[in-house]
């Protein structure tokens, strides 16, 4: 997968890592309401958009929840969880359906699988990789389960702390599955005080041999793009293709034209990330008029010593001695006669 310095991953055809535009997943997640033309609907204007990576979620209840969690009403939608999944869930034939007219389009299906069956139904439809949601990153049963399958891993880790990610993490270092870090915070929607790039890096500086990203439940691109910049190389967004439908993570996905400037504006980020210090060679020509030469300001003598009422700095920067070099001129002298308004050269200076 990986070194130290450049780690990678490859989902399906798809290299992601440092060296590559960074790896968008549109999650149209359960915002279909169990329809599966809605489904259809959301992933081609996806693609259409230029993401790679349609995601969806994998619900089989019966495996996934206890009769328990139809007692836990999730607060902002005022239903229960398993109400919900059992709402929202695609059937075998209609996901599998999905998967292929994602495909069709050219496009790379991923899913969440939320229980052992669902991840076992995922294998069976050969999935190129498994993405973990957050509420499962210690579910560790789970990844093992997972992990036995040898498919790359995409890991959200909201919720969180780098302790238990790395129990997760080694999980799929001992089965040596390739497994991606995902920074995420699980609030619908995110305020932007609560996103804690912070924490990205500390995902990142903890597992240097890990891909890392961003999985954002804010309501535009800006954490995307100030991921990428700190060297995210997975974005990841819930997406629908229209902000008007009703649907419990609607609030917080990106529409078709979010999409398009994510995918447009995550490329140019990673072109103007990296990079030192310096004066670059293409900056040449600004340099030349830009800096400032040492000059003479007066007619000098052979023998004058250069003092401040002599010599002085002016632009252009095509003169032999630059203005950083004026301080360690005065007192010298000159080894010639020189005349006012003249660029001082080397040989001008008595050794």
């Amino acid at each position: 997968m990986t070194d130290k310095v450049n780690p990678q991953i490859v989902i399906g055809d798809r290299q992601v890592g440092l060296d590559h535009d960074p790896l968008v997943i549109a999650e149209i997640g359960i915002n279909h309401n169990g329809s599966l033309e809605v489904a259809k609907k959301m992933a081609k204007t996806a693609i259409e958009a230029g993401v790679d990576v349609v995601k969806h979620q994998t619900h089989i209840v019966e495996d996934e929840m206890s009769p328990e969690a139809d007692k836990e009403k999730i607060g902002y939608i005022g239903k229960s969880i398993y109400q919900l999944m059992e709402e929202c869930a695609l059937s075998k034939e209609d996901e599998y359906e999905l998967m292929n007219f994602v495909h069709d389009l050219g496009g790379i299906f991923l899913s969440t699988p939320f229980s052992r069956a669902a991840a076992d139904r995922l294998m069976n439809f050969d999935v190129p990789a498994f993405k973990i949601g957050s509420g499962e990153c210690n579910n560790y049963p789970l990844l093992e389960h997972i992990a036995g399958f040898n498919k790359p891993v995409i890991l959200s880790t909201g919720m969180n702390n780098l302790e238990s990610v790395k129990k997760a993490v080694d999980i799929f270092n001992a089965n040596e599955v390739d497994c991606a870090i995902l920074h995420t915070t699980n609030i619908y929607p995110t305020p932007p005080n609560l996103v804690r790039l912070g924490a990205l890096e500390e995902v990142k500086n903890t597992f240097p041999d890990h891909v890392v990203g961003l999985s954002d439940h804010t309501t535009t691109n800006h954490a995307c793009f100030g991921a990428v910049a700190l060297g995210a190389s997975i974005l990841e967004r819930h997406y629908t293709d229209d902000m008007s439908r009703q649907g419990p993570d609607i609030i917080n996905s990106m529409d078709p034209k979010s999409a398009r400037e994510l995918v447009e504006g995550s490329k140019i980020l990673k072109l103007e990330r990296g990079g030192t210090k310096g004066p670059i060679d293409e900056e040449k020509p600004v340099i030349d008029f830009a800096y400032a030469s040492v000059v003479t300001i007066s007619n000098i003598k052979a023998g004058e010593a250069f003092t401040r009422e002599n010599l002085w700095v002016k632009r252009p920067g095509t003169g032999p001695i630059f203005a950083e070099d004026y301080k360690s001129l005065l007192g010298k002298k000159a080894a010639n006669d020189i005349e006012i308004d003249k660029h001082l050269q080397l040989s001008d200076i008595e050794n």
